[in-house]
Parts: C-alpha cells; structure tokens; sequence
C-alpha cells in the first residue's frame, strides 16, 4: 500500500485499520518511508486523531519492531511507574527500590529531561560512575540480583519510537494524545510489564496543566494499555508547585536519599509511598492499598528501601558510598541565596518559574542535544507556609557556571512570594483512574 493514501485517509478522517497501521510503522523503521511523509501522517493524527483500537495496534506495532524483554518464566510481579513529567520530580529513586524491597520486579526505563521537567536519566549520572545505557542482558541480570533497574532504551528496543519522537519534536506534532500514549506504552510493554501505574502530574510545571486535559491522557493510555494486556491506574498528582524542596540533578539524589532514610519532605514521601502502593497491588504483592502503604512504610523504617537502592547503584556501576557521604555528589562551584522581600509566610512556589528558572541554571536543557551541570540546582530553605522575616534566606541556588547562577537568581527573585495567612495546598493525590472508571 502507498504512504500517500495513507496519509490521504488519515488527512480526510478515516480510521485506518491493522494493515495500514503495521504498514506505516515497518516503513518507519525500514526507511521506506521518507521523513516528508512520515511528518505528513503525524500532522493528520494530530489534526484528527485516533480512536482507542487506533491508538491500541499502533503501540503493538511499535513494540514489534524491536526486542522486548520477557519475564514470564519468573512467575514475579512485574511492575513499572511512568511520569509524564514535573519539577522536583524524583520520585523514581525512591519508588524503584521501595517496590523492589517490597517484592516487585521493576523493569524501569526512563529519560532526560527536556525544558523545565527534570529527567531520572540526568538524576541517575549525578551519581558517580552509575550506567544507565545497560543491554537487554544486563538488565536482565540487574533484576535478577536487586530486581530493579533503572535505564534508559536500550538501541534495541522500540526503534520505531526513537524515530517517530525526533520528528514529533521538530514537526509540531507533539501535542496528540495517542502518539502520546503509543510512545509511553510502547516503552514499557516493552519491558515485558504486567501492571502500569501512572503519575500524571498536573499544574504550571506539568506538560498537562488542567485535571482535564491530565484526565483525558490517562483515559486515553488506561484504555490502550487494557486492549494490549497491561493493568494500568492513572495517578493525577499535583504539580503547581515543586515536589519537594530540591530540584535538580545531585540535589534530587539527595533528597530521594533522605526520604528513604524516612528523613525527606512529607509531600515527597506521600506521593512516593502512595504511587509504589499501587505498585503493590496490581503487581499481587500487597492486599489493599492500606495493607501496601504499611508495607512500604516499613520499608522505610526499616532501611530495606536505601540498602536497595545501595544494591542498585553497585549492580549498576555507580558509586554506593554516595547514600553515606554526599560529598561523593557533584556540588556545586557557586552558591548564592534568594531572600525575602518582607516578613510573612512563604507561599508555594510557581512549578513553572521554579522549572524554568532550572533550565537557566543548566540543571535542565532547552534542546535535545544540551548537556546538564550535574551540580545545578535549586533548594527551598523552607517548607511552604513557614513563617519567615525580612531578608531571610528562603532558597539556594547553586552550579558550575556562575552567569547561569546570577541568572536564575535574578528570575528566582521574582517568583518568590511572602503573604499575609496560611496559603492553601491543592491537594497532592488529586485523582485515581482505573480501567473500571474509564470503561
């Protein structure tokens, strides 16, 4: 079949069916079809989208073309988190071996960042010496030992994706929510995953900024996960301001540490224990969701959770003596404050400003192709809602280059908000969506 009535279908808002969908993805990755009409497609997914069976044979057919790990013959609880995204987001470095000391095989593969929201993969190589491009072998064996790893793709793995994201980023076709989906489940059915839960944050730091459109993405990947074989909830979290109170690269590493040491921000610790909850259950693993929270709760207490996530970074090449000693971290060469403006209470802090102000400093990168300072980043010295007085330090901002620190503070100044009461929090955990609610 030619790629032009493909394209001619799409563009005049048919449905295509199985064939003409496996079809266009071979061409993709056989290089028979040329970039101008892969693009053309794209824009006519976007323009007039697809339907749920669409979306569905278009993330099987991705899988295909490439290897996929299997687990089967484990007979283990195999289980994966996704985030779609946020500031201060490093609930992976806690959620990972929390679920792997409760009993559930993670198979995680994760990105960088790009814009303001933070990538695991940048978190992860602050670390000394940790690897995160590991074969399909070597994934296999990591999980075989600590029964987590986190990686990125590997070149193996869901090619047709690889191609397929480079030319969303450069077309304008980003923004459709089955090529969306399709490419966050494409990865992770890769994995060889039973069970998928969804952290899809909403606010000004999120790439879905309203519970509706939030809503309406998880909807989408619940629906496509059931037709492909994959229990998956949907998690909308919040994301008007940071998680927790570090955003960066080293500086996320810590204070993932520190919630495993039961010693990190509460709400850091609350999303990190609900989402690996929901691990537990899906995977088999726990009863309830109360019954899974006191399990990874005393995961916690017990250090199980940290001597994991020691075990992790060892099997992954990586420097363990870092969740002892965090001089061991990259740190930064220049630090400098941010004070208060005038006395009060220090109010959240827009997720936006505070991600894009990241992205200055060098902790998060404006192209693909950027590098980031390992070293970069924010703190906030203190808690929403403290009370705090006039010229009192209130956040830290730190890095290797010192224009990109002067510069980040200088936006940073203007985020800063001090009032008058006790400023309300929307809630973290704002709704959960399963494949009963979106039926």
């Amino acid at each position: 079949m030619r790629a032009v009535d493909l394209i001619r279908r799409k563009r005049d808002g048919h449905a295509l069916d199985a064939d003409e969908i496996r079809a266009f993805v071979t061409g993709v990755v056989d290089g028979s079809w040329p970039d101008y009409q892969i693009s053309a497609l794209l824009m006519a997914i976007v323009l007039r989208g697809m339907t749920a069976d669409e979306a569905a044979v278009l993330t099987d057919a991705m899988v295909r073309s490439g290897a996929r790990l299997d687990f089967a013959a484990w007979g283990a609880a195999v289980v994966d988190k996704h985030s779609t995204g946020g500031v201060g987001d490093k609930v992976s470095l806690v959620l990972g071996p929390l679920a792997a000391a409760c009993g559930v095989v993670v198979p995680m593969i994760s990105g960088r960042g790009l814009g303001h929201t933070g990538g695991t993969l940048d978190k992860l190589e602050a670390i000394p010496g940790f690897r995160t491009r590991l074969s399909a072998d070597e994934i296999r064996r990591s999980l075989e030992r600590v029964g987590c790893a986190l990686v990125g793709q590997t070149d193996d793995m869901v090619p047709a994706d690889r191609r397929l994201y480079a030319l969303r980023d450069v077309t304008g076709t980003v923004e459709s929510i089955p090529l969306i989906s399709a490419s966050i489940l494409s990865k992770k059915i890769a994995e060889g995953i039973k069970g998928l839960v969804l952290d899809v944050k909403v606010g000004s730091g999120a790439f879905m900024q309203t519970d509706d459109d939030a809503r309406a993405l998880a909807t989408s990947i619940i629906r496509i996960a059931a037709i492909n074989g994959v229990r998956t909830e949907a998690v909308l979290t919040a994301m008007d301001r940071p998680l927790g109170r570090a955003v960066g690269n080293a500086v996320e590493v810590i204070e993932a540490i520190e919630t495993l040491k039961g010693r990190g921000p509460a709400d850091t610790e609350q999303v990190c224990v609900h989402l690996t909850a929901r691990m537990l259950v899906l995977g088999g693993v726990g009863g309830d969701h109360a019954d899974a929270e006191r399990r990874v709760r005393a995961a916690i207490a017990s250090g199980e959770g940290l001597d994991r996530l020691r075990r992790i970074i060892e099997a992954q090449g990586g420097d363990a003596a870092v969740v002892d000693d965090y001089t061991r971290l990259p740190t930064p060469t220049y630090r400098v404050t941010v004070s208060a403006p005038s006395s009060g209470v220090f109010a959240p802090m827009d997720a936006g400003a505070v991600g894009r102000a990241s992205v200055i400093l060098g902790a998060g990168r404006d192209r693909v192709d950027a590098d980031v300072d390992p070293s970069a980043g924010i703190e906030l010295l203190l808690p929403p809602g403290a009370d705090v007085t006039a010229g009192e330090a209130v956040l830290a901002v730190g890095g290797r280059d010192r224009a990109r620190v002067d510069a980040a503070r200088d936006q940073l100044v203007h985020a800063v908000r001090i009032v008058s009461g006790t400023p309300v929090l929307t809630p973290l955990v704002r709704e959960v969506l399963d494949e009963a609610s979106v039926a």
